[in-house]
């Protein structure tokens, strides 16, 4: 689920011909709360627009899980791709544009396509009696809608919050993922992980394949499976990756296909992307019966990029985790800075997450920090943050409005030696791919120091 959502009013505007961004603001004001979990209203209104009555596309493949979605995803897509499947997938939240969220054969959807989609589920959601859709369950009606006019060899769904009750979980996959369990979303999902767990494993379809993306995940989500005599593949039996001996930046791939029979790829290049989630999208489009080709799996791993996952822009590295889980793999993956260079941490993050679990997994890689402050009731304001960094030890240099203020301050004191991670929400990356980011104050002609 966005975790940019503002509330929710419960007075609709007229209903007249609308551009995409009327139409979004617009479903900000359908519902009174911005996250009404549950599927009796989708489920009515997808009924109403017919689009339960066939499948979306001939394979379906929904991925869940607390972090490693969008990186599972971008690969299953790019290896799709690059073997010729016409792919079409649905995530959340967006950066930039909201026509990110629905991508067909690789480009981001058009507006007049989801103006269409949206005009169905009005339409359908007005059919008496009228129903009422957070922003989030109309935009997945609308991406379903969109994916269902396209044509696809491959749909690719992301769950927004949970499993068991969002949205995206109307649809039956061919093949459910779990990737990751960890504790986010608490006020929705709460602190249990095996509960967490049994939430994320709520997309799981009786008989169907289970794809678990992770050897750390509780019990719960295999019982889930087990529950419903779903075909299990779990990270470390079933399939599993290793480095190859005779070229250490290269991995190995082995899985199983449908019918329990084994395949292996090797030679892989790191996609720059979690390990496990490209192990996981491998397994998960075998289980589809496509014939993994090792060229068209090298090419897609060797192109693919996911904006906001560990992105690199000269000397910022923008990653939108806002879990402890997500930072500890960020704190892992970042390199040190060029000798004599600083590594700095810009955050913002919204208040409902765990700040202090947050900033406890970056202050192992963070020695100089700058602070900003996010928009409407959930963001975090940038002293909130200040006093935590500090009472940890944490070194805090300034205090910005917003996090655009936050990289204007940073032009007067980087160095090209320093490094900057922005991180903590996909609010605070939105903002910085917005706008040309600093890449360190000038030298003087002939320093040795120069940019590279």
């Amino acid at each position: 689920m966005p975790d940019s959502l503002p509330q929710r009013t419960s007075q609709p505007l007229a209903s007249t011909s609308r551009s995409l961004p009327e139409w979004l603001q617009y479903l900000e004001m359908l519902h009174p709360v911005g996250i009404d979990l549950g599927l009796e209203r989708v489920s009515q209104v997808a009924n109403r627009m017919g689009l339960l009555a066939s499948p979306i596309a001939p394979f379906v493949i929904t991925v869940a899980g607390t972090n490693g979605k969008g990186s599972t995803l971008a690969m299953i897509e790019a290896v799709a791709h690059a073997h010729g499947q016409r792919v079409g997938t649905y995530t959340s939240p967006h950066l930039l544009r909201y026509n990110e969220r629905v991508k067909i054969h690789g480009q981001e959807a058009e507006d007049q396509l989801l103006v269409k989609g949206f005009e169905h589920v009005e339409r359908a959601r007005l059919q008496s009696p009228g129903i009422s859709l957070t922003y989030f369950e109309a935009g997945t009606l609308c991406g379903l809608w969109c994916l269902s006019k396209s044509k696809l060899d491959l749909a690719i769904l992301e769950v927004g919050l949970g499993g068991r009750l969002d949205a995206v979980n109307i649809v039956d996959p061919d093949v459910a993922i779990v990737t990751t369990i960890a504790q986010d979303h608490a006020n929705f999902l709460g602190t249990d992980l095996a509960q967490i767990g049994r939430e994320k494993a709520g997309i799981f379809r009786a008989g169907r394949p289970a794809v678990l993306g992770s050897q750390a995940l509780p019990a719960s989500v295999a019982e889930c499976a087990k529950a419903l005599a779903a075909p299990t593949f779990q990270l470390g039996h079933q399939f599993n990756h290793q480095a190859m001996a005779s070229h250490s930046d290269l991995w190995q791939w082995s899985g199983q296909w449908a019918d329990g029979s084994y395949v292996s790829i090797d030679q892989l290049p790191d996609p720059g992307l979690p390990i496990d989630n490209a192990a996981a999208a491998l397994q998960a489009l075998s289980l589809t019966g496509l014939a993994l080709d090792k060229q068209a799996v090298q090419t897609a791993f060797s192109q693919v990029q996911l904006p906001g996952r560990l992105q690199w822009i000269g000397p910022w590295c923008l990653d939108v985790g806002h879990n402890p889980h997500a930072a500890e793999y960020v704190a892992r993956h970042l390199p040190l800075p060029p000798q004599g260079g600083r590594q700095w941490g810009l955050i913002g993050m919204l208040n409902d997450k765990d700040i202090d679990g947050v900033i406890t997994a970056l202050t192992t890689r963070i020695s100089h920090w700058v602070c900003v402050s996010l928009p409407g009731e959930r963001g975090c304001q940038a002293s909130e943050l200040s006093s935590r960094i500090s009472a940890m030890g944490g070194q805090v240099h300034f205090c910005a409005d917003t996090p655009e203020l936050g990289a204007d301050w940073l032009a007067d004191v980087l160095t090209p030696d320093d490094r900057v991670l922005a991180t903590g929400s996909f609010l605070t990356v939105a903002a910085l791919l917005a706008q040309l980011l600093p890449t360190g104050v000038a030298l003087p002609e002939g320093d040795e120091h120069e940019i590279r």
